[in-house]
């Protein structure tokens, strides 16, 4: 089987038995169970969720989305190899880091497959949570603009471009369109402040105003757990977006957990230690993907410019990148994640075979 079809590039096909219509994102797409699967699933397993927890099957792609489009290779290869299992298995170990040094749990009950999470539904707090230990990207052009307040933080004069921050900054943004929260524009993704976070926590989900709190604390252990752990393996956290949500658990307690993915090249800036005590940087994350595409294109603004999206879109669906180029791409990613988790990432050369045979023999969800 060539690399082209060991990509998993389609992955809301599945004949995964539901009960609403698969929810496809850029990357992943969630299988809503059936209100018997899930009880039968949760008395089966003993997941410490309620009897009555609606459960979804998390299936991963190795699409590999940027400046908000997705992006092919030549040969039909419709994805980057591993990249999947790569960000599974990265999010993976750091859920696990965070449970055992007691921050909090994930969405995650039970991972049948290198690709596949069972997770429980979750009640999202809409906010994007990121926090910057470096200046660079979009922050650092902002601030050679000489912008100097940043979700209502001030930041120094005098810094230079992909420099230390004197402290983790903690910089959110909205999750999804929020509407009728006064100061916030009703907009995707659009700059908050921890102020207007505090006066409408109840428009973002959150429970109370001590939760403003708690999620910033979450935050804040979590990146500095993975920014210790890499700094071992002599890589740099730059800096990341986590996400958060409420779920209950079988005795009725609701409790804020970290849901999405966490950590990975998606999320995260991640750099090369070696390469930035020489003074190059050396993207271990998607960021490197981006540059890329910055220099393949010989007309980059399109990739810039929100006004120029029609563009973006065209080039994106009309234009296959070279194989060499997605290759690198996910040497990028196994690389990193075989870091991480100190193993190897294999490549499935048949992956839907064996999601499908591991959903239908050992948990009964095959249609």
């Amino acid at each position: 089987m060539s690399l082209a079809q060991s990509v998993m590039a389609v992955n809301n096909d599945l004949p995964i038995r539901t009960g609403a219509p698969v929810h496809s994102g850029k990357v992943r797409s969630v299988y809503w169970l059936t209100a018997d699967d899930s009880a039968r699933l949760v008395s089966e397993r003993s997941y410490d969720v309620p009897a009555d927890a609606p459960l979804a099957i998390m299936v991963i792609s190795d699409r590999i989305s940027a400046f908000d489009c997705i992006w092919q290779g030549e040969g039909g290869m419709a994805g980057v190899p591993g990249k999947g299992a790569a960000l599974n298995a990265i999010s993976n170990h750091w859920f696990e880091c965070f449970r055992q040094q007691g921050l909090a749990d994930s969405h995650i009950l039970e991972i049948p497959h290198p690709l596949v999470w069972i997770v429980q539904k979750a009640r999202p707090v809409m906010i994007e949570a990121i926090a910057r230990q470096y200046i660079t990207g979009s922050m650092w052009r902002s601030y050679a603009n000489g912008e100097r307040e940043f979700c209502g933080i001030q930041i120094p004069d005098g810094l230079e471009k992909d420099q230390k921050l004197p402290e983790l900054l903690i910089t959110p943004s909205t999750k999804g369109i929020l509407e009728g929260i006064p100061g916030v524009p009703a907009v995707d993704d659009v700059n908050i402040t921890r102020a207007d976070i505090e006066r409408n926590f109840e428009a973002f989900n959150l429970r109370s105003a001590a939760d403003v709190d708690l999620y910033e604390k979450l935050l804040t252990e979590g990146f500095n757990l993975i920014s210790a752990k890499l700094a071992a393996l002599d890589q740099i956290f730059v800096d990341t977006k986590f996400e958060f949500g409420y779920v209950t658990d079988k005795a009725g307690n609701e409790k804020l957990i970290y849901m999405d993915e966490v950590g990975t090249p998606d999320s995260s800036r991640i750099w090369d230690g070696p390469a930035q005590r020489e003074g190059r940087v050396v993207e271990n994350s998607k960021e490197g993907f981006r540059q890329l595409l910055l220099n393949h294109f010989s007309d980059p603004d399109i990739l810039l410019n929100k006004d120029r999206m029609p563009e973006r879109i065209a080039l994106a669906a009309d234009n296959e990148l070279p194989a060499d180029v997605l290759m690198q791409v996910s040497a990028t990613y196994t690389g990193i994640a075989e870091k991480i988790v100190g193993q190897p990432i294999e490549i499935s050369a048949n992956p839907k075979a064996e999601i499908i045979s591991v959903l239908r023999d050992e948990f009964g969800l095959i249609e």
